[in-house]
């Protein structure tokens, strides 16, 4: 797999299509965390080679999946692509949302938020992964594997996605310190274990997750989605 993304999709769909396309990469973060939002951004190139940042010494870092990146990295191309890009928007969808309707209806709230808020509509949809979640009629979907890694358009979303979630999570660090939301964004830690056991989830915990199975002080806590009821649909037992 390499670790520096190209065009290479990109082409290969514009080939099929046999005409100039408008292609939107589109990249999710949040998916495993225990808290936050989950966060889709969609972005979309002229197929121009993207900005690079310079590195050791005559090397320089090129745009790749924002998990190959470094923290300050990362924030280094979140500042320089907006301005490069031709467009890009981020959706998301809060941890209320999520423990509704579940991650999979989430993650396409999130997805539509974000196409939808694109400066002008693409015409194909380049997801990262192997499912559909966008199952959007107004948008043609081509899902691949590891495109973070293999796409720019898709890595550039991958970069500004994670970006602006880590800094929604850091903010609320400030009024929840303990969980290390500021250092590992909500996902599961041994610190973030140690506060859920001490203090109880936050507002922004997910509380249908199985994570409070494991905490015998909060299970009572824990809501419960009837997967047939529709969305909306919780309770608590």
């Amino acid at each position: 797999m390499p670790r520096v993304a190209g065009y290479e999709i990109e082409h290969e769909l514009r080939e099929l299509t046999g005409r100039p396309v408008r292609i939107a990469g589109v990249d999710e973060v949040g998916r495993g965390a225990w808290a936050g939002p989950v966060v889709v951004c969609a972005a979309v190139t002229d197929l121009s080679d993207p900005p690079e940042l310079p590195g050791r010494g005559d090397r320089t870092v090129r745009l790749t999946d924002s998990k190959l990146l470094t923290k300050a990295h990362r924030e280094a191309f979140a500042e320089v692509l907006p301005a490069w890009l031709d467009g890009h928007a981020i959706g998301s969808a809060s941890p209320e949302e999520i423990d509704e309707i579940g991650m999979t209806a989430a993650l396409r709230r999130a997805a539509v938020r974000a196409l939808s808020a694109l400066p002008e509509p693409p015409d194909l949809v380049l997801l990262d992964g192997d499912a559909d979640y966008v199952r959007d009629p107004r948008w043609r979907v081509r899902c691949e594997v590891k495109a973070d890694q293999r796409s720019i358009t898709v890595a550039a979303a991958s970069v500004l996605a994670k970006v602006h979630r880590d800094g929604l999570m850091a903010a609320l660090d400030t009024e929840f310190p303990g969980y290390a939301f500021a250092d590992a964004a909500g996902y599961p830690s041994p610190v973030h274990q140690k506060a859920l056991e001490e203090h109880g989830p936050t507002p922004y915990h997910r509380m249908s997750w199985s994570y409070l199975d494991d905490l015998p002080r909060w299970r009572h806590l824990k809501r419960y989605r009837d997967p047939s009821a529709g969305e909306g649909q919780l309770s608590l037992l």
